[in-house]
């Protein structure tokens, strides 16, 4: 029996981070086919983990110091550029250990953006992240969302839509896509059956509500289909997503993937960061700064996250 190895970093330490990854080390206790650290700051763990009654739990942990923060900025619900920057370093710490090939796999903690955008860090997503830590170029790494039966890997991400709609290239379409296909093998599936969404309404309607569709994600289709792998589309995201025949879908913008993986798998979603030399998984739901300090959260996405990449289905 193999045992996965798991790093796994706290998120925003004022969110519900600390206490769901409390929580989901208890409903992992007794699995021997995973193992996890947790890269975190230890004065807050060891606080959170008092308030809950989880100190055995905690005892039980390898815990790796990283994004540490004063006692003064651990303040449950607040947003602050202390704990964006403590989320930030506690993922890049598990980033870099799996590197190093002490772990198999990352699973990060919810984190809050607006957080670590005031303590001045260039931040759009743990895919932006994963990429500069691994020395690649931001764009070859991309989120697939799973959860509610779907998979959608996303071309364009944490960005405004002009900006996204600047960025994608049929190129950049076909990267997210052989990314999408690869990930789908890890998880079983060989020969994913692939559904590109249009970037318009109805894909355009050939040219009828612009020529961003038929310049861009037509000329990706056919270098997909030339490839060997099996397409459909694009087409409007709602026929697709009716349709539900396929393995992988390929969104163009967040909205796009993030709202049908939401509505269907609400607070249970992972994120997974794909096309790095680390697999790097999260929730599909943020820092929860309303219920943060509460004892109230629930683990369901964390631990989702954590047996996907140990392959515990």
């Amino acid at each position: 029996m193999t045992t996965r190895r798991i790093a796994l970093s706290v998120g925003d330490p004022n969110g519900i981070g600390p206490e769901i990854v409390l929580r989901a080390l208890q409903a992992l206790k007794g699995e021997d086919r995973v193992r996890v650290t947790v890269f975190g700051p230890p004065d807050v763990m060891a606080e959170t983990a008092g308030k809950l009654g989880f100190q055995q739990v905690l005892r039980a942990t390898e815990l790796r110091p990283a994004g540490d923060m004063t006692q003064a900025a651990f303040r449950p619900g607040a947003v602050s550029a202390s704990a964006g920057a403590s989320a930030v370093a506690s993922a890049t710490a598990a980033i870099q250990a799996c590197r190093t090939g002490d772990f198999d796999a990352v699973v990060a903690g919810p984190h809050h953006e607006s957080a670590i955008a005031q303590a001045g860090i260039r931040f759009s997503g743990y895919p932006s992240l994963l990429a500069r830590v691994c020395k690649q170029p931001e764009d070859s790494v991309f989120l697939l969302l799973v959860g509610g039966g779907l998979r959608i890997v996303h071309v364009t991400l944490h960005e405004s839509v002009a900006t996204a709609l600047a960025r994608i290239t049929p190129e950049l379409v076909v990267a997210a896509t052989r990314a999408g296909v690869r990930a789908c093998a890890t998880m079983g599936v060989r020969e994913p059956k692939v559904a590109l969404f249009g970037i318009n309404p109805h894909a355009s309607e050939g040219t009828l509500f612009g020529p961003e569709d038929e310049d861009r994600v037509v000329p990706a289709a056919k270098r997909l289909r030339d490839a060997g792998i099996v397409v459909t589309g694009p087409q409007g995201a709602d026929v697709l997503l009716a349709d539900r025949k396929h393995d992988l879908y390929v969104a163009m913008l967040h909205d796009q993937g993030h709202i049908p993986v939401k509505l269907l798998a609400p607070q249970a979603a992972s994120a997974i960061s794909i096309g790095a030399e680390v697999m790097l998984a999260s929730t599909g739901h943020g820092s929860a700064m309303d219920i943060a300090g509460q004892g109230i959260a629930k683990p369901d996405a964390l631990l989702r996250s954590l047996r996907l990449v140990a392959g515990l289905g």
